[in-house]
């Protein structure tokens, strides 16, 4: 018998041992980089495009059906800022996120966090 086995590890075998691999994509690019901004970018607008997709053809086809061309316009600019705002706000605070994460203050807020609201534990 095996090692695992008598120690009571499941060992897999057969077809199931498939399930078991990893496969991960490492590009050789450089971070800072416009071609590593570019596949962040599709591999994100990949991902988004189910989220997004209907949410924007609603706006699209909401400001088309308009009376004027200010309204569209207004329409498609809330849809930007909700879109965009958020990010702009992530850039701009995560360079002292790092630093947080860098000197274990972010785990320590993790966990003042969650003795202020227990609740935020059960999530998940």
């Amino acid at each position: 018998m095996r090692a695992a086995a008598r120690a009571g590890v499941r060992v897999l075998a057969g077809p199931l041992k498939w399930f078991e691999r990893e496969l991960r994509f490492h590009p050789r690019v450089a971070g800072g980089h416009p071609l590593a901004a570019y596949v962040l970018g599709l591999a994100f607008g990949f991902g988004w495009t189910p989220c997004i997709g209907p949410v924007l053809g609603a706006i699209l086809t909401l400001s088309a059906t308009q009376t004027s061309l200010s309204q569209g316009i207004t329409l498609l600019s809330f849809y930007a800022a909700g879109l965009g705002v958020p990010f702009l706000l992530a850039a701009l605070f995560m360079r002292g996120l790092v630093v947080a994460m860098m000197t274990g203050q972010l785990s320590a807020f993790s966990f003042w966090l969650l003795k202020a609201v227990p609740a935020l534990g059960r999530i998940g």
